[in-house]
């Protein structure tokens, strides 16, 4: 079943930080992870929030061994984030 996972305010989490974790998710191949399915980066203020949808918990643990290094190699923080089961994505 798919989730979805919104992290939300993080006074650590910058429009800077924030582009900085993708340019290094990037350059260690992840930019792109297996069983993400959307990425919306929101901006509040000089903050952002992110909202993904992923095929499975188990998919976005895996992603979290990269992710999280990285994160903690710039002093970033993550919110504790929302995760619940997607009843139904409608697009377009």
């Amino acid at each position: 079943m798919a989730i979805g996972i919104y992290f939300g305010d993080s006074a650590s989490f910058t429009a800077k930080v924030y582009d900085d974790v993708v340019s290094r998710l990037e350059a260690a191949g992840a930019g792109a992870p297996a069983g993400r399915l959307y990425h919306v980066a929101m901006e509040s203020g000089d903050l952002v929030n992110v909202f993904d949808v992923w095929d499975s918990q188990e998919s976005f643990e895996a992603f979290g061994a990269t992710l999280i290094p990285i994160m903690a190699e710039l002093g970033a923080e993550p919110a504790e984030p929302m995760v619940l089961p997607v009843r139904n994505v409608i697009e377009g």
